[in-house]
């Protein structure tokens, strides 16, 4: 399966430059219809998207913004919200009035080939690649290519509990998800968290005794939850003028895999602006069927079930 890089990540290529150089270049990049990209500068009254390209002014008419705008599925906001940003498209026609060369474009083309291409293939528990576009309380809309966007819901990117999706991620990165699954309609929805390990992975890093670093996550009135990884967090008692968000250190006091716990001390705690801490994936590719996050010593199961 050929997966299409998300929006950006063609603009600035040598191939895609070559094929904006000059209007004999775009026409050979029509033949062999490529997929280039170029920066949307305006959106007209009519909804039209206009392209800066090198060589001459590009077009892309409101039916071929976006998949779905025809339809009623995609509204306008989508078109507005691409000015100032590469779009990607295929040329459909190259037009010269007088001194003037205009080329029409079409990015819905691009993106129905690779509906066909790949997503209509997709089945839950496939993991794919994908790069951040914005962020809501509840979620993480990602590019899974050529623009198709989906959403990462809060509660599936990453089993230690997050208050939004920018304390584990940042705008323009770059991610591998899996396909948790596919509407009627062909919207996908993904998840993230079974890529980070399981519990058992995840605690391997850490030994009883050390001191180590860690984000609060929550305050509860019967202890305090800090995360020592994206999937592991442990509990310390409470302690006077902690609060969520913070980064600290903390004494790793025991280790329990039946129950799944991890008893922390608070050495300290502190107000920091540390980047997030950079993803380790423990699964990079192929299809996920089950993923058991609980030790085989736990009684509780928690696990997620693809097929």
């Amino acid at each position: 399966m050929v997966f299409f890089k998300p929006e950006g990540m063609l603009i600035d290529t040598l191939e895609n430059k070559m094929s904006l150089r000059s209007i004999k270049d775009l026409e050979h990049a029509m033949a062999q219809e490529k997929i280039l990209e170029a920066r949307a500068v305006v959106c007209d009254s009519s909804h039209n998207l206009i392209v800066d390209l090198e060589c001459c002014k590009g077009i892309i008419p409101r039916s071929q913004t976006v998949l779905g705008i025809e339809s009623g599925r995609m509204r306008d906001i989508a078109i507005i919200s691409r000015v100032n940003k590469p779009v990607c498209f295929t040329v459909t026609g190259i037009e010269q009035k007088g001194s003037k060369v205009c080329a029409y474009l079409s990015r819905s083309l691009v993106q129905e080939r690779y509906r066909r291409e790949c997503l209509d293939h997709l089945r839950p528990g496939d993991t794919i690649p994908a790069t951040v576009t914005h962020m809501e309380p509840f979620g993480c809309f990602v590019d899974v290519g050529c623009g198709i966007t989906s959403l990462i819901p809060i509660d599936a990117i990453s089993v230690s509990r997050i208050s939004h999706p920018r304390d584990r991620f940042r705008i323009g990165q770059e991610l591998l998800t899996v396909v948790k699954s596919i509407g009627d309609d062909g919207r996908i929805t993904l998840t993230h968290k079974e890529l980070l390990g399981s519990w058992e992975e995840n605690a391997e890093l850490f030994t009883p005794g050390e001191t180590v670093a860690g984000i609060v996550r929550s305050v509860e009135k019967y202890g305090v939850f800090v995360e020592l990884t994206p999937n592991l967090a442990g509990l310390a008692e409470v302690k006077e003028g902690i609060l969520p968000g913070q980064h600290a250190s903390v004494y790793i006091k025991n280790m329990l895999p039946e129950k799944m716990k991890v008893k922390l001390i608070i050495v300290d705690a502190f107000d920091a602006s540390y980047y997030p801490q950079k993803l380790k994936y423990h699964i990079t590719g192929g299809r996920i069927r089950r993923w058991r996050y609980s030790p085989e010593s736990c009684e509780r199961i928690v696990e997620t079930v693809f097929e």
